[in-house]
């Protein structure tokens, strides 16, 4: 098997709805935190909407326009410590639209990709509110394939399945994924990582946001889909190792993607 070994660090934070002045001191403070350690983190990955949180009466007028801060933040962090960051999401304004953004920045501080969530969860009213994006988030990061994914797209297998046929060898899942659906967010995870052979790098919020709790929870599962890291639910930062390698070895020892019959299905 080849070693290609990375550490992350998921920032497990809490937020404080409609407070972006108070998300961002928070969030400067974890991401010092993750670099100030014994093993320093090639990637950073940050939860869902961590600039404002849903505080979707309120989208309009705090989303990040044109996700400027956002990126002013990152990318200058990024190029301080030499590491790779996965911005979480964020409410970002477009013209008159507002978008559940990620942006993943690379080691120079250059934004090598930006996706929008494409599957809108109606139980948070997002589709009132926001615009859904229009295409999958698949991009190199250190030359190494990726995915990117919002909390609810990972009910949808076929998504996770299509940036693994592109090639992803890892997918980010940035989350804000409330109680009491802890059962259904493990089970899912682990089966996305399972079912397409690759590592799944989930970042998930605590805290309580008006009557829903967070359960933090963030997890890093291999292609096996065996955890090899999972927070609890405070807020904390969680870290692991990753050998990239071993996801050519799994997807060898049992070749799904050469057995599949798409023309069945």
């Amino acid at each position: 098997m080849s070693s290609q070994k990375w550490n992350v660090a998921l920032l497990q934070m809490d937020i404080a709805i409609g407070e972006p002045e108070r998300n961002f001191a928070k969030l400067e403070s974890l991401l010092e935190e993750a670099v100030n350690h014994t093993v320093k983190p090639d990637v950073i990955v940050i939860p869902e909407m961590w600039n404002t949180g849903y505080a979707l009466d309120q989208i309009h007028e705090l989303a990040d326009r044109n996700g400027e801060r956002t990126q002013a933040l990152l990318s200058a962090f990024s190029v301080k410590h030499g590491v790779n960051i996965i911005g979480g999401s964020i409410a970002e304004k477009k013209s008159e639209d507002i978008l559940n953004t990620i942006y993943a920045f690379d080691r120079e501080g250059k934004v090598v990709a930006d996706y929008s969530k494409i599957h809108l969860f109606r139980l948070m009213d997002e589709e009132k509110y926001l615009k859904e994006g229009s295409r999958v988030g698949q991009f190199e990061l250190d030359g190494v394939s990726a995915g990117m994914m919002i909390c609810y797209d990972i009910r949808f297998p076929e998504l996770a399945r299509k940036l693994a046929l592109g090639g992803a060898q890892l997918l980010f899942v940035p989350a804000e994924w409330p109680n009491p659906r802890l059962h259904h967010w493990r089970t899912l995870l682990m089966a996305r990582a399972i079912e397409n052979q690759m590592f799944v790098i989930s970042c998930n919020r605590v805290g309580i946001s008006g009557t829903t709790e967070f359960f933090g929870h963030s997890m890093v599962i291999d292609p096996w889909g065996e955890v090899l890291a999972e927070g609890d639910g405070t807020e904390q930062i969680i870290r692991a190792e990753i050998d990239l390698g071993l996801v050519a070895e799994v997807r060898s020892r049992i070749p799904i993607f050469e057995d599949r019959r798409p023309t069945l299905y």
